[in-house]
């Protein structure tokens, strides 16, 4: 029996799939939030739309570990801002889990270094834990229960190019 059957049957897909959409709307919520400065995390003045950079911050202040980016802040901003946003939009709908997987563990492995080491645990932070939910979710194929994960993987250029899957 392989892992991901041995998943599947102690029915840890369907909180699985839960996670995967609650997972999207992070990712989305992130990007409309730093895009339209909702005045969560980024204020409206702040805002990508009014001429604001979602990274400067992090960059600038928040790291000396990436701080070389801040010299490519336009470029910076459209990579995370499409990322982003493509990783919300795939995490809810359940497509394109393949690509979704490896961007955002790569997006939030980057993120962690930009913060390393955690300041409110020595050991873990809210970006790890991230990362095992992407695994899980991928490794348990979640995007096929609540999801268009079957439906996505019958489309001819994803049967063509696996890694669409």
């Amino acid at each position: 029996m392989s892992i991901t059957d041995s998943i599947r049957s102690y029915g840890a897909v369907f909180p699985l799939a839960i996670l995967r959409i609650l997972m999207g709307f992070i990712f989305l919520w992130a990007f409309f939030d730093k895009m339209f400065g909702l005045g969560y995390s980024t204020s409206s003045e702040n805002a990508m739309i009014n001429g604001g950079s979602p990274t400067e911050g992090f960059l600038r202040y928040g790291t000396d570990t990436l701080s070389w980016l801040a010299d490519y802040f336009a470029v910076t901003d459209v990579i995370m801002m499409a990322g982003l946003m493509l990783l919300g939009f795939a995490l809810i709908l359940g497509i394109g889990m393949k690509v979704a997987t490896v961007g955002g563990v790569l997006m939030v492995i980057i993120m962690f270094i930009g913060v390393a080491p955690p300041t409110t645990n020595p050991l873990i932070d809210y970006h790890i834990i991230y990362i095992f939910v992407l695994l899980a979710i991928y490794l348990a194929h979640a995007e096929d229960l609540l999801g268009l994960g079957k439906q996505w993987k019958e489309i001819s250029i994803v049967r063509k190019y696996p890694i669409l899957e």
